[in-house]
This record gives structure tokens, sequence and C-alpha cells, in this order.
């Protein structure tokens, strides 16, 4: 193999391997995408268990009365 074609081969690896990073670019840029929606699912989540558990079960903060005369 002479020179010319070492360089070529070493040439053809860098594009291929460009090629490559460049896919496993966009693949890293959707994964961040899916990683804040989901992010933002679990900050929603977080938010109305807080407030399920701040407003004692369900009752909205406020006492229940109870009529009993009939």
């Amino acid at each position: 193999m002479g020179i010319t074609e070492k360089m070529w081969d070493g040439v053809s690896r860098v594009i291929r391997m460009d090629v490559k990073v460049e896919g496993l670019a966009g693949t890293v840029k959707e994964q961040q995408a899916k990683i804040e929606d989901l992010t933002a699912r679990v900050i929603r989540l977080e938010t109305a268990l807080e407030i399920a558990l701040a407003g004692g079960g369900g009752t909205s903060g406020q006492k229940q009365i109870r009529d009993d005369k009939g």
C-alpha cells in the first residue's frame, strides 16, 4: 500500500466518522428533548401531589361539616 492509498484511507475514515458523529448529535438532541419533557411531567406530578397532600387528601383544604339533623 502506497502513501497515497494510506492517506486516502485515513481521509475516508475521517469522513465516515464525521457522518456517524453527526447522526449521534441528532440522537442526543432527540434524547435531550425527551428528558426535558419527562422532567416537566415529573414537576407537574410533584405539584399535584403536594396540592393533594396539603389539601388533606382530597377535601381541598376545607373541613367537611356533617348535618346530623336528619
